[in-house]
């Protein structure tokens, strides 16, 4: 029953952030049709990066790695759970209104740091008025990733899934409406993203009401458990900063290539479809569900809850990484090229989602490794580890550019990513039993393997034999829709064949959904 519980957990989020991805897939196709790659998109790119970034500093990062776990806790074991989420709402709300402020003071000094190529061209004056009416969302979403986190940690985790829906719903629907009015479609973009912001915030605030946990604005108070969460916060919001650290090194480094920042971000927002579907939702519902069973000091149910999430991991990771590194081309062609967007920045774009792919499982085994520190919480060694790979990429950025030029930052992200894997996997050895996974997911991880290899076989045969159908305007839509299924069918048919999964288990999770 836990074990299709969690199944149910990752299904849960899993199919709320697809919606998701798929909208800010929509988002990202008439962004580009819309504008283009160019200096507004590379703006808009470099802008809203910014409250992105530091949302991951403040609110994401820390608080799944620090506030979960001690608000789970307390919650099972009946210690004041709700005292405990509304003085960490004061703290965090005193820090991110400290944070607007200086950002909207320093705004110019912040594009520069993150986008020194755009200085002296239209760019940065684009970039820094487009940041001021950009940056206060980081408020509005740190303050929901709070209430996501006690969501998600009473095991409710539908709103919060489901919240960043509404970003790509008002962003999509201010697109369209600019388009057809004859509006500036930046300007409408860029004015609805703070909006969102707000209804975001009221969404998962009013389902906390509802779930029983009834949290005010108040004064903060550093008392000695506040203390406690921001000792364990800190090295947790670096470590997870370092991610965005290492997004504004390579941006840092496409910008001095005119439609770079612009490439790499369509490239992002492709593999980021898998890794926010999968890897977001393993880290979601596994730290709450390994901090729980750690401190009941069931140490077979956390090995199954980690085993049963790697199974989850690789089951979507595998095929999308044998996908993205096989047919680039024609994934971004159809997905992209139209409008603004020709057919050099496919090609360009293209190149940068194969390198991507390269690193995906990478970065699918960190979301599913860094619970195993968090539910401990050890912050500390999932800092240093991040330290070393925000070495490696910035060496590798900078130092392949003069080499290979615009494509270097992607090159740097996947080779990091892996390196970061590599000290997680050496730094959970030391944990014990629970933190290895068991025989039925060795026996099962070459076999998922094996049917992503022959899946990758059809679809390497079918670009070949029928490639021809994608130099067609009218007819690349039906071409790649008929690949992308004969492929799904091949992959499926193959594992249930090598036993790699039982579809049962997902047929009763999704009933249970």
């Amino acid at each position: 029953m836990k074990q299709i519980r969690l199944f149910s957990g990752l299904f849960t989020v899993g199919f709320w952030t697809l919606t998701s991805r798929i909208l800010g897939f929509l988002r990202e196709i008439l962004l580009t049709a819309y504008i283009g790659p160019g200096p507004v998109m590379d703006a808009f790119v470099a802008a809203f990066r910014l409250p992105n970034m530091f949302r991951r500093f403040f609110a994401e990062g820390a608080f799944n790695a620090a506030f979960v776990p001690m608000f789970s806790k307390r919650l099972e074991a009946g210690e004041d759970a709700q005292g405990f989420a509304q003085q960490a709402f004061n703290l965090l709300a005193a820090a991110v209104l400290g944070l607007v402020g200086l950002g909207m003071i320093f705004m110019p000094g912040l594009v520069w740091l993150t986008a020194e190529g755009f200085y002296g061209d239209e760019r940065f004056d684009l970039a820094v008025d487009y940041g001021y009416v950009v940056f206060p969302y980081i408020l509005f979403m740190s303050l929901a990733a709070l209430f996501s986190g006690v969501l998600n940690a009473t095991g409710r985790f539908a709103a919060a899934a489901a919240a960043p829906v509404l970003l790509n719903i008002f962003a999509c629907t201010a697109l369209i409406t600019a388009a057809l009015s004859g509006a500036e479609v930046i300007r409408w973009l860029i004015a609805v993203i703070p909006i969102a912001g707000v209804a975001q915030l009221a969404l998962v605030w009013v389902a906390t009401e509802r779930a029983g946990i009834r949290i005010r604005p108040g004064m903060p108070r550093l008392n000695p458990q506040m203390r406690h969460m921001v000792r364990v916060a800190v090295p947790a919001a670096l470590a997870m900063g370092v991610t965005q650290v290492n997004l504004v090194v390579g941006q840092l480094v496409a910008s001095k290539t005119e439609k770079a920042v612009s490439w790499l971000f369509a490239a992002d927002r492709l593999y980021q479809l898998p890794l926010g579907v999968v890897g977001i939702a393993v880290g979601i519902v596994l730290l709450p569900d390994l901090s729980r069973r750690l401190r009941a000091d069931d140490k077979d149910g956390a090995r199954n809850a980690f085993s049963r999430a790697g199974e989850f991991t690789l089951l979507l990771t595998i095929p999308s990484t044998v996908a993205f590194v096989i047919i680039p081309n024609p994934l971004v062609s159809v997905l992209f090229e139209r409008g603004q967007f020709g057919s050099a920045d496919t090609s360009a774009t293209a190149l940068a989602v194969a390198v991507y792919g390269i690193g995906l499982p990478a970065f699918m085994l960190q979301k599913l490794l860094q619970p195993l520190f968090f539910a401990r919480e050890d912050t500390k060694s999932p800092f240093r580890y991040a330290m070393v790979a925000m070495v490696v990429n910035a060496a590798l950025a900078f130092g392949l550019y003069p080499l290979v030029g615009w494509i270097a930052p992607a090159i740097a992200a996947s080779v990091a990513g892996w390196a970061m894997v590599a000290l997680l996997i050496i730094g959970a050895r030391r944990m014990g039993e629970e933190a290895r996974f068991d025989d039925r997911f060795k026996r099962r991880a070459w076999r998922i393997v094996a049917a992503s290899c022959g899946m990758g076989a059809v679809l390497y045969a079918g670009i070949h034999l029928f490639g021809w159908a994608f130099q067609m305007s009218g007819w690349r839509y039906l071409a790649l829709l008929i690949l992308i299924k004969v492929a799904a069918a091949t992959y499926f048919f193959l594992g249930h064949l090598f036993k790699a999964f039982e579809l049962a288990e997902f047929r009763q999770a999704l009933r249970r959904r």
